[in-house]
């Protein structure tokens, strides 16, 4: 494989694992979201704010494995593997590491390991190798958007998050990185 095809599935694992720290903590993560969501919806409960950031958090998990994995898949696909194996090696990756993550979280007092998050990830790892080889395309816009999705989202979460003067945690790494991450598919030849 060329370094434009490892790098990003790489660097995205690099991300994942800031985010294992304290940094991902769900008392950070509640620190910006919290102050969003009531801005956003005023009356929202106590009860109702803490399930919905539970419910954000687990799809974060779902997100950032997806993304992993459709960034092997076309690491692998276009160091010629083909799309079924790169598929198959694209989510074990995703698993092993999703494994290493929650393993590493165990070190961290802030954080708590789970085999129910270990579960989600490999799911949106799945989800985006799926049909993998019938539709490789649906992978690669798949990836695409997740990527300009978390670019804009970070990005628009970073300028609320100043404006309303409530920190913004490890916003400050993972919208860069997917911003890094999007230009890098930019970049790396197609096929």
């Amino acid at each position: 494989m060329r370094r434009s095809d490892w790098v990003p599935p790489i660097a995205w694992m690099v991300v994942i694992l800031a985010m294992s720290t304290d940094v991902g903590s769900a008392e950070h993560t509640g620190g910006f979201l919290f102050p969003a969501l009531r801005w956003i919806w005023p009356a929202v409960t106590p009860p109702l704010m803490d399930a919905v950031h539970a419910a954000i958090r687990k799809l974060g998990h779902l997100t950032e494995y997806a993304v992993l994995a459709g960034l092997w898949y076309r690491a692998l696909v276009s160091g010629r593997r083909p799309p079924r194996t790169a598929a198959v090696i694209a989510v074990a990756l995703s698993v092993v590491w999703a494994s290493i993550d929650e393993a590493l979280q165990m070190l961290t007092p802030s954080r708590t390991a789970s085999v129910v998050d270990v579960g989600i990830d490999a799911t949106g790892a799945l989800l985006a190798t799926l049909g993998a080889s019938g539709w490789p395309r649906l992978v690669d816009v798949t990836t695409s958007t997740l990527l300009w999705t978390a670019t804009i989202v970070g990005c628009a979460a970073l300028v609320i998050n100043a404006l309303t003067g409530v920190g913004s945690g490890a916003l400050w790494v993972t919208t860069p990185a997917a911003a890094l991450a999007v230009a890098a598919r930019g970049r790396a030849p197609s096929g």
